[in-house]
């Protein structure tokens, strides 16, 4: 099981910044870090659909969508011979019951029917002091929805700071397992595992990662992500 320890003085500033972590958030271009334009793969074979459904660590807050989560992601499955196509769905402030609320809409505005959804939600809940058993219950209705649809998912884990309370924070840890194991759903324990601890990673907010942070997550769990999706017919 990978670990995650924040310090107060991240969790604090997490929660100063929290607030003004919503759809009306400082564009994406004012970010320091230049965008770079990057040249389309070609891959052959299937394309494979992927829908990124998230927050801000999955919008590009500060840095861009061309410089976001998915779309690093997607050049490096393209690069390993994945023909893949990731559609954005991270809307930045999104909670896991703002999450509940919008994914059969998203799911019905795709031009196809995605063969995986990676869903990274739950560190606004954390952040906001939400009960994890609300968190719980947002992510049953999403997976139950996903199960519904006979759509796989990759569960991206987050890990709650101590300084919570114990309580809290077993209650909290344990969400992601568990319901990856209820719903059969692959799982990631902690997807931030390869940048937390290096703060030069992360935008000055101390939230959100850079161009370089992203870069680096994309590298530890790409494998990860091609291995969820499901086989070709």
């Amino acid at each position: 099981m990978r670990l995650y320890h924040l310090s107060i003085a991240i969790l604090a500033a997490a929660l100063a910044a929290c607030g003004t972590e919503t759809a009306e958030a400082p564009a994406p271009q004012a970010s320091d870090t230049p965008s770079v334009a990057r040249p389309d793969v070609a891959v052959e074979g299937p394309e494979r659909r992927i829908l990124a459904f998230g927050d801000s660590l999955f919008a590009g807050y500060g840095v861009g969508e061309e410089n976001s989560y998915p779309a690093l992601l997607e050049d490096a499955l393209r690069e390993q011979g994945i023909n893949a196509r990731i559609a954005n769905a991270g809307v930045s402030g999104d909670t896991s019951q703002a999450g509940a609320q919008r994914l059969a809409f998203t799911l019905d505005a795709q031009a196809e029917k995605p063969d995986l959804v990676i869903l990274e939600l739950g560190g606004n809940d954390m952040l906001r002091g939400v009960s994890p058993d609300q968190t719980r219950a947002s992510f049953e209705a999403m997976l139950g929805e996903l199960r519904q649809r006979d759509i796989p998912v990759l569960l991206m884990g987050m890990r709650a700071p101590p300084n919570y309370g114990p309580e809290y924070q077993t209650q909290f840890d344990r969400l992601y397992a568990e319901l990856a194991s209820e719903y059969d759903a692959e799982l990631i324990p902690f997807w931030l595992e390869a940048i937390y601890q290096d703060p030069s990673l992360f935008q000055s907010d101390r939230i959100h990662p850079t161009v370089e942070g992203i870069e680096a997550l994309v590298a530890d769990t790409a494998d990860e992500v091609a291995a969820a999706l499901p086989p070709v017919n």
